[in-house]
């Protein structure tokens, strides 16, 4: 994981002196064996006791194949990973599975909470499978960035970007709805289908602007950025694997991969304002005869 080639095991040691005999196969046979029993331990390990207020989904591609990863942030600001699934394409067999995997080891998908993902159909609709009502959806606001930009060239793809970017950057709903719809009249006249990527699901891009989430928070929670950056480590410790054989080798290299990166994790940035995220949650799902009762 820390990025030491087994092929050159072999001739270190032998330079060390005292030398200490430990051939390069042993090595990478006592990472097979150790690399698949962190993964069977991921699977299986207890999520009973979290209590979380987000839960982020994204799919990204590894070696040519799709891995759906899901990542929690409990009321805390810890994060933790909640499990992965591997599958050629993002589609919903591939995500109920996950999510099913999950709520088999004791997460409560109904407690209120924010979801983060990407533009996929096939994750949402899961998310309202397994999660309910109670799952208040917030889409990547840098994968619809990139949705709409990628439509043109290299010559406007910028100007897009950041005009998208400024409006995204208000801090009112109705402000930085306002700020889109301009946008969506302006791309009307110059590329309509770049207009129809912007004007799908845009609501729930503003999911975090609606509930006036505060502006340290809302910059950790609008994007699936988090995942990405799990995956740059992942990428950096098995950057010395030359060749992927078939069988469970990527499961085994990921899954000890996203571990090797928990042992990294850092509080969320904004956590300090994650008690006024709760707060939001509860009101949005408090029913009036709760309320009246507890008051």
């Amino acid at each position: 994981m820390r990025g030491f080639s087994m092929r050159n095991y072999d001739s270190m040691v032998r330079e060390s002196k005292p030398s200490f005999g430990i051939s390069k196969s042993a090595i990478s046979d006592r990472f097979i064996l150790a690399s698949g029993q962190r993964v069977e331990d991921l699977r299986k390990r207890s999520l009973s006791k979290l209590r979380l207020c987000a839960v982020m989904l994204d799919g990204v591609e590894f070696r040519k194949e799709l891995f759906v990863v899901a990542l929690g942030i409990d009321k805390m600001g810890s994060k933790t990973i909640l499990g992965y699934h591997q599958g050629a394409t993002e589609n919903q067999q591939v995500c109920d599975q996950l999510l099913a995997g999950i709520a088999r080891r004791g997460l409560d998908l109904r407690q209120a909470m924010l979801v983060v993902l990407d533009g996929s159909g096939a994750l949402r609709a899961s998310i309202r499978k397994h999660c309910g009502e109670r799952a208040l959806v917030q889409r990547c606001q840098q994968h619809k960035q990139r949705n709409v930009c990628e439509h043109f060239g290299e010559d406007q793809y910028s100007h897009w970007e950041n005009k998208l970017a400024n409006a995204y950057d208000l801090i009112g709903y109705l402000e930085a709805k306002r700020a889109l719809q301009q946008i969506h009249r302006e791309l009307l006249e110059v590329n309509p289908s770049a207009a129809r990527s912007l004007e799908e699901g845009l609501e729930e891009t503003l999911t975090l602007h609606r509930l006036g989430v505060p502006a340290p928070l809302r910059k950790t929670l609008r994007t699936t950025n988090p995942i990405e950056s799990v995956f740059d480590t992942v990428r950096t410790a098995c950057r010395n694997v030359k060749r992927w054989r078939p069988g469970d080798q990527r499961e085994r290299w990921i899954g000890s991969g996203l571990l090797f990166a928990e042992q990294k994790f850092r509080g969320v940035n904004g956590y300090r304002e994650l008690p006024r995220l709760i707060a939001i949650l509860d009101s949005q799902f408090s029913s009036p005869k709760v309320t009246s009762r507890t008051a």
